[in-house]
């Protein structure tokens, strides 16, 4: 296994997608990816949460992350979109209380609904890790399209902190059609365990899923050192009348901003956590950062909409999902790579 974008690879891993759903497969259109097999599928657990494990002829275990699955179940967690500290527990029921780290820095927040994912899959997926381990499989592929390629992200990030996984492991990331999974410190956190290209963050340009959720920068989230620290001691030392003009325009520009943050996290956070508990009554309420934004992660690879792409996937005014769906990602592949996607 090789880092970087492999056009190739990607394109065999966009099968594994169709192949998420439940088995015989009869209604899967693609061709079967090639010199791999499917080890294993594990249990739905979580907020309709599933992976599968696959095993290339060269040794590479691909671990599959299934997206949103069109129920209320799965989508509630791609809203569940309150912020979370990156080190911390997740309860998922009384007797199942899952540690995590997924940064460093204790200013990074991810995603509490994903992070929910990673919890409920986590723990299994290095089960499966440590028993191929004894088999000679050192190298992983973590793949997922959507709320799955959202998950990658984090269960990547899972990996490198976790304790109970042997050494020498590689993991290369595909985030396909992956929306932003934490805030700014985090994505540095991931840019840097998965440096030199073993992180990829896949994207058609028109798909809008990439460029949720939505994210409000306030003056609180910058890093540390900045000049908003002591903003009301530069605007002191001013002299009347500019010192009061400056406190009326920096108020104007800094408390909407702080309002909508607010207002994001209480709707996205602790409301849809009280769904979130009518499904899974034991789940444990984290405790929400006061944060809403949310930034890419991951080494950008771009599939542009290239002559012709507009006219054939049109835009009806009604199918939003039109720019997000296999087809387009692998005709974009298939025209700027020149291969064969089938």
């Amino acid at each position: 296994m090789s880092p970087n974008f492999n056009p190739s690879e990607y394109s065999e891993l966009l099968k594994l997608v169709d192949r998420l759903a439940d088995t015989p497969w009869t209604k899967v259109t693609s061709t079967p990816p090639r010199d791999c097999k499917l080890v294993y599928r594990s249990p739905v657990v979580g907020l309709e949460n599933r992976w599968d494990l696959w095993l290339r002829k060269d040794g590479v275990g691909i671990i599959s992350i299934r997206g949103t699955n069109g129920t209320s179940t799965s989508w509630l967690e791609n809203f569940y979109a309150g912020m979370i500290p990156a080190q911390g527990k997740v309860k998922l029921n009384d007797s199942t209380i899952v540690p995590y780290k997924v940064a460093q820095n204790p200013k990074a927040y991810v995603h509490a609904g994903w992070m929910l994912a990673v919890a409920a899959m986590g723990p299994d997926m290095i089960r499966k890790i440590n028993e191929y381990y004894q088999q000679g499989i050192h190298e992983y592929i973590i793949f997922g399209h959507s709320q799955g390629g959202a998950i990658c992200f984090l269960m990547r990030s899972y990996f490198e902190y976790a304790e109970g996984l042997p050494k020498g492991l590689v993991f290369k990331t595909y985030a396909s059609a992956a929306p932003k999974p934490g805030n700014q410190e985090y994505a540095y956190d991931f840019d840097y365990i998965s440096r030199d290209g073993w992180g990829l963050r896949v994207v058609n340009a028109r798909d809008w899923v990439p460029e949720t959720p939505f994210s409000v920068q306030t003056t609180r989230d910058f890093t540390t050192v900045n000049p908003f620290t002591d903003i009301s001691g530069a605007i002191k030392a001013q002299k009347w009348p500019i010192r009061g003009a400056l406190r009326y325009m920096y108020g104007r520009l800094d408390r909407p901003t702080k309002r909508s943050s607010r207002r994001l996290q209480r709707v996205l956070g602790k409301f849809a956590a009280k769904r979130v508990q009518k499904i899974l009554p034991e789940y444990g309420r984290p405790d929400f950062v006061n944060s809403h934004s949310y930034t890419p992660a991951g080494t950008p690879v771009i599939l542009y909409p290239v002559n012709g792409y507009d006219e054939k996937f049109p835009f009806n005014g009604k199918n939003i999902f039109t720019h997000h769906m296999l087809g387009p990602y692998r005709w974009e592949l298939e025209q700027i790579y020149h291969i064969d996607t089938n």
